[in-house]
């Protein structure tokens, strides 16, 4: 298992600092909507996400609990943190779920000898079966989505999830109610500058601080909440059904 790394408060102040002077930077930069700003990145993808999370992908498995059958694992992408998943589980079950085509692609051709079901679709507005998997999983997708939108992904996790099985999040939490603000006031205006429609995915940042994400969690049904592994903003949290 990784060892945690919790800022500390002059840490925690001087990546805000660092955060608002960026956000200052980019302001004119338009936003871009989710489908098409990871089609014109796909060469770079993988290079750029385990250059900011190699440690994370190379031991998610470890957060999981033997024996794993079957896997729900959303937002998929090329499928980094499959390597870990197959090389602890071999004989997994796994279904993928991701807006990309070239990304999906790309995995399937990776694992092709494991048969991963994939499936090309938005996850919240595909069902998905209840009661049916041991575990789920999310790297890295979810802090580009609001609240109403995580309540209802994760009350379908919920759903999915067998009786006793459990939801595994990696992804980016806010490090106060400051940055939460800051990152939600941003996303609405490049919303409306970029006049993109509401019913259109884009690709900005919007994290939750751990309250608010434990929060929606637990309103979806899951009974215990927990933080596994933190190094920065980078959480992996465990949902228990």
């Amino acid at each position: 298992m990784l060892e945690s790394k919790v800022r500390t408060p002059e840490e925690t102040a001087r990546y805000m600092a660092e955060l608002k002077a960026w956000i200052h930077e980019e302001e004119g930069t338009p936003a871009e909507e989710m489908a098409a700003f990871f089609a014109k990145r796909l060469e770079n993808y993988e290079t750029v996400h385990l250059g900011q999370w190699a440690p994370e992908y190379e031991h998610i498995a470890d957060y999981f609990d033997a024996p794993l059958s079957k896997i729900l694992d959303l937002g998929c992408g090329t499928g980094l943190e499959l390597e870990a998943m197959y090389r602890r589980f071999p004989n997994l079950e796994v279904t993928g779920i991701d807006l990309s085509k070239d990304m999906m692609a790309k995995l399937e051709e990776k694992y092709r000898e494991k048969s991963p079901r994939l499936i090309l679709a938005d996850y919240f507005e595909f069902p998905f079966e209840e009661s049916f998997y041991d575990a789920a999983l999310s790297f890295e997708t979810l802090h580009h989505f609001k609240y109403g939108k995580k309540q209802k992904i994760y009350e379908k996790l919920f759903r999915a999830l067998r009786p006793g099985g459990y939801y595994i999040e990696c992804d980016y939490i806010a490090c106060c109610l400051e940055e939460e603000e800051i990152c939600q006031k941003r996303y609405d205006r490049k919303r409306k500058e970029s006049a993109i429609p509401e019913d259109q995915f884009i690709h900005i940042d919007i994290p939750l601080t751990l309250e608010h994400q434990t929060e929606l969690m637990k309103n979806a049904g899951f009974q215990r909440v927990a933080v596994l592994y933190e190094n920065g903003g980078t959480m992996i949290l465990k949902a228990e059904k």
